[in-house]
């Protein structure tokens, strides 16, 4: 059997269906929308540390289950990630899993301080409350940098002269791609749309990443291809 690493060679790619991409996919998608519907609308940057204190005593709750359900998310999407891997050829699928796997480190981090902010909440001090938040809000900006590098090289191959990607992905991904880019600028907001953790964070660039994310593991199952020379484990 070839190593999964094994040069390519020309000729055409062999089409795999692949039932456990599709059960990842559809496992991610499940769990992860169940996460986000728990946490639902988040503080902003801009309130005040009396008013983050308040929302968590009324969410803490649903925070630690929307933490619960970030965790369980993690096996389908890593599953997800080694399988959409082997569709893209190198350096293109060494590029995709940097950014994969630093993505999958952040909603890690990021879910840590909200579960720990959750624990105790009836207990919080304002300031506090607002210290380490303004921490946890930076998780939006900061992950444009996982994200991009994750969309990059799959957008390229499918925007390529001879693509071996839909290019209705790589249009999807280039939509994305540009709304993350520019997304790197919640960095310096402070108040509406571009604060840190904002809409701009969580419910634009979030949206389009899972949807793109989404699709591609979706195509992958159904109609994904395995370029010609490496190896397909049966």
């Amino acid at each position: 059997m070839q190593s999964l690493d094994a040069p390519e060679v020309r000729g055409e790619d062999e089409h795999v269906g692949s039932r456990a991409l599709l059960g990842a996919t559809g496992a991610y998608a499940l769990v992860g929308t169940l996460a986000l519907a728990a946490f639902g609308t988040l503080p902003a940057a801009s309130e005040t540390g009396t008013q983050v204190v308040t929302w968590f005593r009324e969410h803490g709750g649903l925070v630690r289950w929307g933490v619960w359900a970030f965790t369980v998310a993690a096996p389908p999407f890593a599953l997800m990630v080694a399988l959409l891997r082997r569709l893209i050829p190198a350096p293109h699928r060494d590029m995709f899993l940097i950014g994969a796997v630093s993505y999958m480190t952040a909603i890690a981090v990021w879910t840590w301080t909200w579960a720990g902010l959750a624990l105790h909440a009836d207990q919080l001090e304002p300031a506090t409350a607002r210290a380490i938040l303004d921490v946890a809000v930076f998780f939006g900006p900061v992950l444009t940098g996982s994200t991009t590098t994750m969309m990059a090289p799959v957008t390229l191959l499918a925007l390529s002269r001879q693509p071996r990607i839909p290019r209705w992905l790589g249009l999807l991904g280039l939509v994305a791609f540009v709304e993350q880019a520019v997304e790197t600028i919640t960095i310096f907001g402070s108040t509406g749309f571009t604060q840190p953790g904002g809409a701009m964070n969580m419910q634009l660039g979030g949206g389009l990443t899972l949807a793109w994310i989404l699709a591609f593991g979706f195509w992958g199952g159904v109609r994904g291809r395995i370029p010609r020379g490496r190896a397909v484990q049966h």
